[in-house]
């Protein structure tokens, strides 16, 4: 079967005032949805992060797969990067540019054998797949700006513990998590510690992960480490840098993970020869599709190293994607993160295939990815990114707009 056309659509959609280590989220999430044709009318779907600069290499992307056989998935990857190495010398922006293309292909691919994909990765090892209740500092509104009214948001303000947990009890009230994470680097770090034992005194028996996104320095990290161990699942890139991410390590029982320091196949060895990484996140956008991202979570369990998966704002063809790719990970040793619950409310994809059991998600049952397009919601999402004016993610600039001496350099602690 034959690749006639690929379809790249950006969109912008709704996203809350969410607040990390280099400013807050934006109102309006930046995405790209993928369309791939083939010659006998079968459509895949694919989905990546949104801006301009992704959206010119994933068009690029798309023109050089196009007359490709659907099944023929390493030639295509090698087309692709051949037609942007002149222009994307990062291999990673080039894999970037891919991901979405090899999940619209196996997509096709499993509604052409009407099975799922997680059927093509080499079967399910579970029916349903875990996911981790991601909690957030946050504003209570995005503040009026350049004569736009100030934009309300549901899940109000939590600057403190207590808003933490309040935040947390109702994440598990509407989706039965059976973990958190919370997004840090926001606060001091001692105040964030607080945030995590009042979850840790508040739900005693769910595994606890911190991710101040390399906010902190060596000795900071290992303050952090010391007054969580015991309670804390791991702990995610506190500090910047494989050589700092090891002396981290060596400080401390509680495992390190990242999606930061070891991004590409080049960062394994080093991370390695520090001892620096005890969890890897699994992301398929950046590490060249779900086949790779598979073949990884084989390496990591070979060399003793845990798993998780690395999430961005995204919608339900990238949580379909996830939900598969991770049903077909025996080495699955930690629940997976998201941000579907604070993006759902503009999903593209129509409702009923995608739903939270007790915090995880049942793998989709029909073929290939499961979910089917809402052309009405991608029209409006499209324009939307088209009245914007938007052409990528901006959060210290969006911070710098409301606060001009918000500094983002890191570790700020």
């Amino acid at each position: 079967m034959k690749i006639v056309d690929v379809v790249v659509t950006p969109i912008a959609f709704r996203d809350p005032p969410l607040l990390n280590a280099t400013g807050v989220h934006e109102p309006l999430a930046l995405r790209c949805v993928v369309q791939l044709h083939l010659d006998d009318g079968t459509i895949g779907l694919g989905e990546s992060p949104g801006g301009r600069a992704e959206t010119d290499r994933l068009i690029a992307a798309a023109e050089a797969v196009r007359g490709l056989d659907v099944f023929a998935t390493n030639a295509a990857r090698q087309a692709v990067h051949d037609a942007l190495r002149p222009t994307v010398p990062r291999i990673e922006d080039r894999d970037g540019a891919w991901a979405p293309l090899e999940v619209a292909c196996l997509d096709a691919q499993g509604r052409l054998m009407e099975r799922p994909v997680c059927d093509l990765l080499g079967g399910p090892v579970r029916d349903s797949v875990p996911f981790s209740g991601y909690l957030f500092y946050k504003w209570s509104e995005h503040p009026a700006l350049d004569g736009r009214p100030a934009i309300a948001d549901e899940w109000g303000e939590v600057l403190d513990p207590d808003g933490v947990v309040a935040q947390a009890r109702r994440m598990i009230e509407l989706y039965g998590f059976r973990s958190l994470k919370l997004k840090g680097g926001v606060r001091p770090p001692d105040e964030e510690v607080a945030a995590v034992r009042a979850l840790h005194d508040a739900f005693p028996q769910l595994p606890l992960r911190i991710d101040p996104n390399a906010a902190w320095t060596v000795e900071t990290s290992r303050h952090v480490a010391r007054e969580v161990e015991g309670f804390l699942a791991y702990l995610e890139d506190p500090t910047g840098g494989i050589a700092g991410m090891g002396e981290v390590a060596r400080a401390t029982a509680v495992p390190l993970a990242t999606n930061m320091v070891v991004s590409n196949l080049e960062h394994i060895r080093p991370a390695l020869e520090h001892s620096a990484v005890q969890v890897l996140l699994l992301d398929h956008h950046l590490w060249g599709g779900l086949r790779r991202s598979r073949g990884l979570a084989l390496f990591c369990e070979a060399l003793s190293i845990g798993v998780s998966m690395h999430s961005n704002s995204h919608l339900g063809i990238s949580l379909a994607a996830m939900t598969h790719l991770a049903a077909s990970v025996p080495h699955l040793t930690y629940a997976c993160d998201t941000h579907y619950p604070w993006n759902a409310p503009d999903d593209v994809v129509r409702s009923g295939a995608l739903r939270f059991v007790d915090g995880s998600v049942p793998v989709p049952t029909g073929p290939g990815l499961g979910v089917e397009l809402d052309h009405e919601v991608l029209d409006r999402l499209h324009r939307v990114y088209l009245a914007s004016g938007r052409d990528r993610r901006d959060d210290t600039g969006y911070m710098r707009r409301i606060d001009p001496a918000y500094d983002p350099a890191l570790p700020r602690w």
